[in-house]
């Protein structure tokens, strides 16, 4: 039996079990409120994205047939075609690459490490 002033170990396995089940409920609710940071900033680059290329596209198109019409009186039809279409293709490359940059960020680092801490902490205290 404990002493006086002194916790059993059934009380004390019970203040762990509770102190663990908090930190999973914290740790939840942080890793909540990161997963809305994030999707508010995948929400503003994905409609910015939609947006320009819609926009693109048509201005582009129209832009393009001049160019294939403009070529046609140096080369061949066909040439003009195809150096209007690689040139598209790499400028559409370069657009997309650069897109994506924004979404690097998008993850629960903070939640992560913090749960990093807890496995941590929890080790220490169980032994």
């Amino acid at each position: 039996m404990a002493a006086p002033g002194e916790r059993s170990i059934a009380d004390v396995l019970s203040d762990i079990a509770g102190n663990i089940q908090q930190i999973v409920r914290a740790e939840m609710r942080l890793a909540k409120a990161e997963l809305r940071e994030d999707l508010a900033k995948v929400r503003s680059a994905v409609v910015l994205f939609a947006c320009g290329a819609v926009a693109g596209i048509l201005g582009i198109a129209f832009v393009l047939l001049a160019m294939v019409y403009a070529l046609v009186i140096v080369v061949a039809p066909w040439a003009a075609a195809l150096i209007v279409g690689t040139a598209t293709i790499v400028i559409a490359a370069i657009c997309l690459s650069m897109a994506g940059r924004p979404l690097k960020d998008v993850g629960v680092p903070r939640t992560a490490e913090t749960i990093r801490e807890d496995i941590q902490w929890a080790k220490t205290r169980v032994k």
